[in-house]
């Protein structure tokens, strides 16, 4: 049964969900692999958006918006980002959730902020300085990287995303590395795992530098490293991730029943 990479990602990302669990997602392929989880495998995950939309299920397709009638039609309950972000999430409650980046670096973190010309990052230079390109910003990102308890990162793989260093830092993942993350008190317990399109990292457990733990039939171990800004370590137990089976494909689809994200 044909799918795409991007259906791939998404049903690989949704398999880090368990039965159960209180997550926060955002909107577009986040949203569909975690209520692909729901429909597929942990009918008892709790869902709620960044906006306060607590409890519901996509009605007509996946919605455009963190607050779209198409799912706050028969949500539990719908309150706002302050008891979202500020009370659930940063009070550590949340046990996972997912988020977009549009560069990474080989700790888990995230800048959707801007992308500078070489040598102008701020990090660089010691100062503020104006990107090259303006990105939307962190949203609630930032706030879920603190936060929960644990978080995925969903990327298309692509080399001008993996960068040994970010340009900026709008949501942290282990920072430098190691233990540094933890002497900034964060609650959450940073980014368990980067799915992409080629395949999926995971931190190691002592440097917390993201290796790859895991490739998708149509891609290989060759191809995901010519595709990252960074010497990737492989795991010595480096491994295909099954295909999407046949039922898998078809709650996928049934989630988003306007193929709204069905790239080829």
């Amino acid at each position: 049964m044909e799918y795409s990479r991007q259906e791939m990602m998404a049903i690989a990302t949704g398999r880090e969900f368990k039965d159960g669990e209180l997550a926060i997602f955002g909107v577009g392929l986040s949203m569909l692999a975690g209520f692909w989880a729901q429909k597929n495998h942990a009918p008892d995950l709790v869902a709620f958006t960044e906006g306060g939309v607590f409890g519901s299920t996509p009605v007509g397709g996946l919605p455009w918006g963190i607050e779209c009638t198409r799912i706050s039609a028969n949500a539990t309950s719908f309150t706002s980002a302050v008891d979202a972000l500020g009370c659930l999430v940063a009070s550590g409650r949340v046990d996972n959730a997912v988020i977009g980046a549009a560069q990474i670096d080989k700790f888990g973190n995230v800048n959707t902020t801007g992308i500078w010309d070489e040598g102008t990052q701020p990090w660089k230079v010691g100062r503020a300085t104006i990107p090259k390109v303006r990105l939307n910003g962190s949203g609630g990102a930032q706030e879920i990287a603190c936060g929960a308890k644990k978080f995925i990162l969903m990327v298309n793989h692509e080399k001008k995303r993996f960068a040994d260093k970010v340009d900026y830092i709008s949501s942290p993942g282990y920072l430098g590395g190691g233990n540094e993350r933890e002497k900034f008190g964060f609650v959450g317990g940073g980014p368990a795992a980067v799915v992409t399109t080629l395949g999926i990292l995971r931190p190691d457990p002592v440097t917390k530098e993201f290796f790859l733990d895991a490739y998708y039939p149509f891609s290989s171990v060759e191809e995901i490293k010519e595709n990252t800004g960074w010497d990737l370590k492989i795991s010595p137990n480096v491994k295909m991730v099954p295909e999407p089976t046949a039922q898998e494909l078809a709650n996928l689809r049934e989630i988003d029943v306007t193929g709204s994200l069905r790239k080829v």
